[in-house]
């Protein structure tokens, strides 16, 4: 097997065109190369995909389930080549490649299990005298294009979060991934296309930050997950021409740790929750605030922990590393400059705190005696590094865990659920974890999304990862045939009475009003 993909997807430019190269972070390899498509080609892409659509949504969703569940056949039998570009073009260990399997296999499963109940028309009571007769739906019907725009750090599962349920959906879907990390995706698209005969409406554009641009000058509605300066500025684009958009954001996720809690769950939560995918991840555990009674034994053990943690780009299939490189340049220096301002500003390093002298690498990094005047408290860090900060009542902890600009997920530790709960709900985040971390975005019945500068909507997660990528329609029917309305014309006392009547009895509260006997206002 190979790292260069094959084929791009058949819905691309042609391949004499200007080409990206995609490198393995880890060693600097050449992993494979996708076409970077101008705006010209996104839109023939645009064109291409909006002609298929109505084919696929006639399908009806057991239909469009078939192809899904299809497409999800094709991913595991070729579990190896896919993956192995994910470990490859990411720079990641295989356990962390590995672990995007399952988030195929959720959402897939979950759309294609509950599509038919998301999709069908939706009966509503009648309310009041105007809905006498009247029959109540609410109609769905899906944009015809969806733009799913995704980032670099999950190649294959970011993706997958999205387009299953724009799918799902009747939808077709004009997909971008990021120029780093192409290659999984291009040829999970390739495989949808050209493998398992589905009707073509989906497309993947590759290609750099103008492509991204183009493709939400092309769609109905975008989807995009990423940076909170790159989502404001495509949300102010969507507004501007009137489509919706749905943005999950950056996340400075607290985890907040309480005397009473399980010491030992909260270390190894703290170590995956922040460390997983050498902290590239939107919800990971980004700074960790631990009460007076429980904080030296806490910092003690969580060191011991980190320090058993492995390093490095395992061979395909190996499992023996933890985590992988960091994906960019640019990542590796924003680590690097809040382990910095952290120093600077009196923070000590326990362990770790220096990049590898070779690849990407940079090792797993906790920080104590920090503050919010650090960047590492304050800005998000998406890399290996856990800031330790004490408090002493519970006031206080959630009053540090909201000192931030964003709030997509955390988590609370402590021995009683119900209190966990409690002070769970006091935290402005979109997702909230109780003993756990991370846990919440893996199941997929609930909503995802972030709050304040974290996101704009949910992701995915219940009906609505399905249904948001429909426009609702009213539609109202008549029960029995009357030659008309009694409040249409022409306007009559008579008539005009016998509405008011009906007015009062139905809609007012007490008898003296209901039956016109109300006290006349005072003059």
């Amino acid at each position: 097997m190979t790292g260069k993909l094959q084929r791009v997807p058949s819905v691309a430019a042609e391949d004499n065109g200007p080409r990206l190269e995609v490198h393995n972070p880890a060693n600097g390899l050449v992993v494979g190369t996708v076409p970077n498509l101008s705006a010209d080609d996104v839109a023939k892409m645009a064109a291409e995909l909006r002609a298929a659509q109505p084919e696929w949504e006639e399908l009806g969703p057991h239909g469009r389930a078939r192809h899904l569940l299809n497409w999800l056949d094709w991913v595991v039998d070729n579990e190896d080549h896919l993956f192995g570009l994910v470990h490859r073009e990411a720079g990641k260990s295989w356990g962390d490649a590995a672990l995007e399997l399952m988030v195929c296999m959720e959402m897939i499963n979950f759309v294609t299990k509950n599509g038919a109940a998301f999709v069908k028309d939706e009966s509503r009571r009648i309310h009041g005298p105007a809905s006498f007769n009247k029959r109540l739906l609410v109609h769905r019907k899906p944009y015809q294009l969806v733009g799913v725009i995704t980032p670099w750090n999950y190649p294959l599962g970011m993706p997958m979060m999205d387009v299953p349920g724009a799918l799902m959906a009747g939808a077709a879907v004009l997909s971008k991934p990021s120029e780093v990390t192409p290659l999984a995706w291009a040829e999970a698209v390739r495989a949808w296309n050209e493998e398992i005969g589905a009707p073509r409406v989906l497309g993947c554009a590759t290609g750099a930050g103008d492509t991204g641009r183009a493709v939400v000058e092309e769609v109905d509605y975008i989807q995009f997950t990423g940076s909170t300066k790159t989502g404001r500025a495509i949300g102010v684009r969507a507004a501007e021409r009137l489509i919706p958009a749905s943005l999950e954001l950056g996340g400075k996720d607290a985890m907040v740790v309480f005397d009473d809690a399980d010491v030992d769950r909260a270390v190894a939560g703290a170590v995956w929750g922040g460390f997983f995918n050498a902290g590239q991840s939107c919800i990971a555990v980004e700074r960790v605030y631990v009460q007076d009674g429980l904080y030296q034994q806490f910092v003690d053990k969580l060191v011991a922990e980190v320090e058993k943690l492995r390093v490095g780009h395992d061979a395909q299939g190996e499992f023996s590393a933890d985590y992988g490189a960091m994906a960019t340049d640019n990542q590796m220096a924003i680590v690097e400059g809040q382990v910095a301002d952290a120093r600077d500003k009196g923070a000590r390093v326990l362990t770790g705190g220096k990049r590898s002298e070779r690849g990407l690498f940079y090792p797993p990094t906790v920080l104590v005696d920090v503050d919010h005047t650090m960047s590492c408290m304050r800005d998000e860090t998406f890399g290996p590094l856990l800031p330790v900060m004490r408090f002493s009542t519970a006031d206080e902890a959630i009053d540090l865990a909201n000192d931030s600009p964003y709030g997509l997920s955390g988590s609370v530790w402590t021995a009683s659920v119900e209190r966990g709960r409690q002070l769970g709900n006091r935290i402005d985040t979109g997702g909230m974890n109780v003993n756990n971390a991370l846990a919440n975005v893996f199941q997929i019945p609930l909503p995802m999304g972030g709050w304040k500068q974290s996101g704009l909507g949910h992701r995915f997660g219940g009906p609505n990862m399905v249904q948001k990528y429909m426009k609702q329609q009213a539609m109202v029917t008549e029960r029995l045939r009357l030659k008309g309305e009694i409040y249409w014309y022409p306007y009559v006392l008579k008539k005009s009475r016998a509405v008011d009547r009906v007015l009062r009895l139905t809609g007012l509260h007490d008898w003296r009003r209901r039956l016109g006997r109300a006290p006349k206002p005072s003059s």
